[in-house]
């Protein structure tokens, strides 16, 4: 059937779609969310149909701006025919019934995603069965090399490239920005690529992009990497796996997260890891929860690098209180340059310090991670990355801007910080207007197992707008962040009616 052009000037979100007139769909027997191939100028690209009677006419297709790679003209007459049903679509309806998929099952699929072939209801249901039926580790090992074959891929001429990841769910853990410079400083390579938040506070780029900036392509990671042995770059712009940003953005609102291990290890291969450290924050209001489960998970790490060629090793760190005092982008920054430039935040030296000897281990590199932190070796050689990646590289923390609306958190009684609601935190940090506003967020005063009394400040809040402020404070209000008693106190809470308790749900990559 030849239609005419009708550009509509507006994008769908990322996936080829047209709208036909209900009139032509029946004539081509097909419904909305079919498939249709637009042959073009020795062009065929399929999209998917939504059906309208108002918004084309009969003899019209109306056509996104995700089509304009094929240089549509307005009026011109195209042929459009039914698509053939997609191969993948047959593999993903195997695993809802629980068959194992194979690797060429898994980049049928993976490229069908990529390309938009697929609508999110057939992702989702991709996604849903990964969750139901989960994936074996020669499965995830298919699907990490399905996602990064379909990708762009970080070609460096070194023996050893080093890298971390941290699976998240620690609060305030701006480690990158210290162990990067670091490792870099100590002679290794390691070109870290980082996210930005997904339910949390703050992700590694939101922070780092207070510094500098973090959206940069693949040849300009590498040559910033080639000049200083390290980078911090947000990976969604490098399209290095780029099936993991449309699953991520399906597991969200499910609140499911199955992809967990081939979309990590993905992304490491990607930039050619070969030897690889990933930070288990274990505890209450983080991923996991108990030291045996994170224990299991890192034996999955391990194999699952294994079978990728990567050298893998893991590090189960406490997360049952925020890494540091800051929490958001712009604090985060300010207390990372901080402590480089040799301020005392023993929890977060320690956690970076062990994270780097873990990796200069694996590497067979003899450093001390701390001698070069204090040494201010490490300073040196971020403000050299800050600057290769487009940033002003004299930057002093005072220089970074927090937001001018501040609320003090303050103790209803005296007696010993028991514990500490990191979820709360990032509830209370994320209505202040993090991460979007980078001056919000939170800066804490008081850590467990430390006296207060009442009246004394446990955090301030931080807005960039006094209605995000006034939002923060209301959610204040209905959570309980700090739990303070008295020594031998047993009593945690009365229960007097049906709780209405939601528990947390952590997407980080």
């Amino acid at each position: 059937m030849k239609l005419r052009v009708k550009l509509l000037g507006i994008t769908s979100g990322g996936k080829p779609i047209v709208i036909l007139n209900s009139e032509d769909a029946e004539e081509l027997g097909i419904k909305g969310m079919d498939r249709v191939v637009l042959k073009y100028d020795k062009t065929e690209v399929t999209a998917i149909v939504n059906l309208s009677s108002t918004v084309v006419s009969k003899g019209e297709i109306g056509v996104y701006e995700e089509l304009d790679h094929i240089r549509l003209k307005e009026g011109k007459l195209i042929e459009v025919e039914v698509a053939k049903f997609p191969k993948s679509l047959q593999f993903i309806k195997n695993k809802l019934v629980g068959r194992k998929l194979s690797y060429e099952e898994m980049e049928e699929i993976v490229k069908d995603v990529i390309k938009g072939n697929l609508t999110d209801i057939e992702i989702a249901s991709f996604v849903v069965a990964l969750h139901a039926f989960g994936l074996d580790l020669e499965e995830a090992a298919n699907l990490s090399l399905a996602m990064v074959n379909t990708g762009e891929i970080l070609e460096l001429k070194k023996k050893i490239i080093a890298e971390k990841h941290s699976i998240g769910g620690a609060v305030g853990d701006k480690t990158s920005l210290l162990l990067v410079p670091i490792v870099a400083a100590a002679g290794l390579t390691i070109p870290k690529t980082s996210s930005r938040a997904i339910t949390s506070a703050c992700g590694t780029a939101d922070r780092a992009e207070c510094l500098m900036p973090v959206d940069l392509s693949i040849e300009e990671m590498k040559r910033v990497v080639e000049k200083t042995n390290g980078c911090i770059v947000w990976g969604g712009a490098l399209h290095l796996a780029p099936a993991d940003d449309i699953f991520i953005r399906i597991e969200h609102p499910l609140e499911i997260d199955p992809l967990l291990f081939p979309s990590i290890m993905a992304k490491k291969k990607a930039v050619g890891a070969t030897h690889l450290v990933i930070d288990i924050p274990c505890g209450r209001g983080t991923k996991v929860k108990t030291i045996g489960d994170a224990n299991l998970l890192a034996k999955d790490f391990i194999e699952l690098g294994r079978r990728l060629g990567i050298k893998t090793q893991c590090a189960i760190t406490y997360g049952e209180q925020p890494i540091g005092y800051a929490i958001g982008p712009a604090l985060e920054a300010r207390e990372a340059l901080e402590v480089l430039a040799g301020k005392n935040v023993p929890d977060l030296m320690d956690k970076v310090c062990n994270l780097a000897r873990i990796l200069f281990k694996l590497v067979g590199k003899r450093a001390d991670p701390l001698k070069i932190l204090k040494s201010r070796k490490a300073e040196k050689k971020l403000r050299e990355i800050i600057g290769m990646q487009g940033g002003n590289e004299r930057i002093k923390a005072k220089d970074i801007e927090v937001g001018s609306y501040k609320l003090d958190a303050k103790a209803e009684r005296n007696g010993l910080i028991f514990w500490i609601n990191n979820h709360a935190l990032i509830q209370v940090a994320r209505a202040a207007g993090s991460p979007k506003d980078k001056g919000a967020g939170l800066l804490v005063y008081k850590k467990i197992g430390e006296k207060v009394k009442r009246g004394e400040k446990l955090f301030t809040i931080f807005a960039e707008k006094g209605r995000k402020l006034r939002r923060a404070e209301k959610v204040l209000k209905e959570l309980r962040v700090f739990g303070i008693g008295k020594r031998n106190e047993m009593l945690i809470q009365e229960v007097k009616e049906i709780p209405a308790y939601k528990k947390a749900f952590i997407l980080e990559r």
